[in-house]
């Protein structure tokens, strides 16, 4: 049965996308004022466009944001399954607490978590810069991977782990052909918020990062601060066209995945 959503509803979901969306599409709407103004459209150009890909700093940065994120997800992606398959064999009273020591670090402010970063990264004598931010952005992102795994760990059928032992697999053919394909859904929604969350940090990375390294968030906060550039604009639109692009990919790579499980459309 479908589910119907009601006009209040219906009004509740337009005036909040709404408010998203409008301001993002206003700045990129603007990034092709040839006024150079958040106000007045003047007429179409790409100057701040060729302005961004002409800007090598800018492209390193983006670049340097990238490998961060790739690497951080990778990374965190591996320990956090480890972390969510040793949590799932403990006992419910150890399981319940530490899964609340995992959840504190993820309702915790990131300014708190920044500080901390830079108060161990310093008194450990290891420079600022890309492994302190890669480090940090690891830590954060391990306990979003083990609560995006872990749900599908408690889906599985004890019976599936029962059956492939009882066919002589050896625990690694368990772990690599039954556990693993089943929860592949979720490993994947975690490398995505792993990914998502590293791109998007600002708070944690703005107390690790030094002097000769930055990332996009750092540096656009940067720009922001010395007035408004549309070559901003220019730059928000490209990454806005780069985000809807990843998640279309999560979402098609995430349909195969479960036609496969499901073995049906």
């Amino acid at each position: 049965m479908k589910d119907k959503i009601n006009w209040p509803g219906r009004l509740f979901l337009i005036v909040i996308f709404a408010i998203l969306y409008l301001p993002i599409f206003y700045l990129i709407f603007y990034s092709f004022n040839s006024g150079g103004k958040m106000y007045h459209f003047q007429g179409f150009t790409l100057e701040f466009y060729k302005e961004l890909f002409q800007n090598t700093r800018l492209l390193i940065i983006v670049l340097n944001t990238l490998i961060v994120a790739l690497l951080s997800a990778l990374v965190s992606t591996i320990i956090g399954v480890m972390g969510a398959l040793a949590i799932h064999q403990m006992r419910k009273k150890s399981k319940n607490s530490v899964l609340g020591l995992n959840n504190v670090l993820i309702v915790s402010p990131d300014v708190i978590i920044g500080a901390s970063f830079l108060i161990l990264f310093t008194t450990a004598g290891l420079k600022l810069g890309f492994y302190s931010v890669l480090l940090s952005h690891i830590a954060f992102s391990i306990p979003i991977v083990v609560l995006m795994v872990l749900p599908k760990l408690g889906e599985m059928s004890p019976s599936l782990i029962d059956a492939a032992r009882d066919l002589g697999a050896s625990p690694w053919g368990v772990l690599s052909k039954v556990t693993l394909p089943f929860i592949a859904p979720g490993i994947l929604a975690g490398f995505f918020m792993a990914l998502t969350y590293s791109l998007d940090d600002f708070a944690v990375t703005f107390f690790v990062t030094g002097n000769g390294f930055s990332t996009l968030s750092v540096e656009i906060y940067s720009m922001a601060r010395q007035g408004v550039s549309l070559t901003i604009n220019a730059l928000s639109a490209v990454l806005f066209l780069v985000t809807m692009l990843v998640v279309a990919a999560y979402y098609a790579v995430a349909g195969r995945k479960k036609i496969r499980v499901g073995g049906r459309k």
